[in-house]
């Protein structure tokens, strides 16, 4: 069964189609990094232009929010989205976890879990993405950085797993293809600018088509906004970029710093691997126990 048959059935005889779109996570959806007019639009409001023809409207309802992290999605958005009985949605969240003192892969797992469990149940078509980590994307150095890859690794392959086990359009925005290229990111380095919510929306889209669940023109790939520059990333990084660090990490600091002397200290005695062995242990743990919710 097809989005439009899903919208047709649910619809009034000879009303237009109306497909209801609702998109749950973090900034990345909120549409941080593509300023229109004041205020964000990104990705899914784009690819929302696109998912009906002519004959037919989108109901589209953002629930995203900056700084969500998987508990804000399933114990807030989840309850709002279902209200909304939307025939597609988009769970897109994950990078916040990692950046938090209190991360558990485990938790993670089991919240994601019960929410493309909820919304499947509920007739809903999921649209997924893996994320890149956020510290390759700052470029942090090495002993900072791969407990932040790590962790962001594990919520990829939590997101794989629920993906191929619930059947979602999935996107691999963790791919070379998009973390390489520098004019799809804003001066944070860490959300698309104008060109990468556009690629990112024009990617859905073309899946969706392959499904049959999108009807509409696809989104434009280009900007009407230029790429920022260097400069713009510089400044970004010495002004507004030390907010966000402060206001992200600043309960993960400490421990990422014990977690950075962990990691010179394995490197530097040829045992860095026992770190992934148990980090793989806890990723393995976490999706048995779905299996068997």
């Amino acid at each position: 069964m097809t989005l439009s048959d899903l919208a047709e059935r649910a619809a009034p005889q000879h009303a237009p189609r109306t497909i209801r779109f609702v998109a749950l996570g973090d900034s990345l959806s909120e549409g941080v990094g593509d300023r229109v007019a004041d205020a964000w639009r990104g990705w899914a409001a784009l690819l929302a232009e696109g998912l009906a023809d002519a004959h037919g409207r989108v109901a589209f309802s953002n629930l995203s929010s900056s700084g969500a992290q998987s508990r804000d999605v399933a114990e807030t958005q989840l309850p709002a989205a279902l209200a909304l009985r939307p025939q597609l949605a988009s769970v897109v969240v994950g990078v916040n976890d990692t950046l938090r003192r209190t991360f558990d892969i485990g938790l993670l797992a089991r919240r994601l879990d019960r929410v493309c469990a909820e919304l499947t149940a509920a007739g809903t078509v999921l649209l997924t993405a893996c994320l890149p980590d956020p510290g390759r994307m700052l470029g942090l150095p090495a002993p900072l950085a791969r407990p932040l890859a790590r962790r962001q690794r594990a919520v990829n392959a939590v997101v794989h797993d629920l993906s191929a086990r619930y059947g979602t359009v999935h996107l691999h925005l963790d791919a070379p293809l998009w973390t390489d290229d520098r004019t799809l990111w804003s001066a944070d380095r860490l959300h698309p600018g104008e060109r990468g919510h556009r690629t990112i929306a024009a990617a859905f889209h073309a899946l969706l088509r392959e499904r049959g669940l999108a009807h509409g023109t696809p989104p434009s790939r280009e900007p009407e906004q230029p790429p920022p520059t260097r400069a713009d990333a510089a400044l970004w990084l010495a002004t507004a970029g030390t907010a966000w660090v402060v206001r992200r990490c600043g309960d993960l600091l400490p421990q990422l710093l014990m977690l950075a002397a962990t990691e010179v200290r394995h490197s530097a005695t040829g045992t860095r691997d026992h770190l992934d062995a148990r980090a793989d242990r806890a990723l393995t743990e976490a999706l048995n126990a779905t299996i068997g919710t």
